[in-house]
């Protein structure tokens, strides 16, 4: 992840935002930012530019190799537009989508903002010589593996739910929260606790669809949950100048 500087003079170019994927979590996204803002005013919240590109190829049916529909070029003709805008950064809040980050990369020079990168930084600084993580995300994110490099970087092992309960996270995400209908928050905290048993010091929510599923309920205020969302969130505040409140 590469930190933005501040611009010496002229008007601050806005934040890109790879969005769409999904479009309930894009919104979410979008909310957090404006709630989370250290603002007095309209003018002290961020400026973004939004691409809510819905119909970009589903991302954990290509990871699993469920289709052929490659998202990953998809995503970085989104980036390539956002830069063309003259965006400041970009980020995109996906987990899954981030396993195509590379591909991003390569077609843009404007600094991206890793939610991968953000979370991992979080559970560090939350629980000093973490050892074990677990996971809840979509199956895509768990197989991508793009969470067991990052914090394997950092020597932390990460825990995934078994068949059963990543089928109960699963629902969550595509039958309620991408469905459109409630959201069930002790299917979520049955399977941290499980997770935690198994040695997890921190549970990331690491799918944005759990993210507003943790919004709507308050599992932000509950440990042992840590939000991939709110954290990306927090770090598009801060790298575009702003304060968090």
């Amino acid at each position: 992840m590469t930190t933005p500087g501040p611009d010496a003079e002229g008007p601050t170019p806005p934040v890109g935002v790879i969005g769409g994927v999904g479009p309930l979590a894009t919104a979410y996204f979008l909310q957090r930012v404006v709630q989370l803002t250290h603002a007095e005013r309209d003018q002290d919240h961020v400026d973004l530019v939004v691409l809510n590109h819905a119909t970009i190829p589903d991302r954990t049916d290509f990871v699993l190799g469920r289709s052929t529909d490659d998202p990953g070029p998809v995503l970085a003709r989104d980036a390539q537009r956002l830069e063309a805008f003259g965006v400041r950064f970009l980020v995109m809040p996906c987990n899954t989508a981030h396993y195509f980050t590379q591909q991003v990369l390569d077609v843009v020079t404007v600094p991206f903002v890793s939610i991968v990168d953000v979370t991992v930084a979080a559970a560090r600084d939350r629980v000093p010589g973490l050892t074990r993580v677990g996971l809840l995300a979509t199956a895509g994110t768990v197989a991508s593996g793009v969470y067991d490099d990052a914090f394997a970087a950092h020597g932390i092992d990460v825990v995934v739910p078994e068949a059963d309960d990543q089928d109960r996270v699963n629902a969550v995400i595509y039958d309620q929260v991408k469905a459109g209908r409630p959201a069930d928050p002790d299917a979520l905290r049955q399977v941290a606790g499980r997770l935690v048993e198994r040695g997890a010091g921190v549970v990331v929510l690491g799918c944005t669809e759990l993210s507003v599923a943790a919004v709507d309920h308050g599992l932000l205020d509950e440990p042992p949950f840590l939000d991939s969302m709110d954290e990306l969130v927090r770090a598009t505040i801060t790298h575009a100048g702003h304060r968090v409140r």
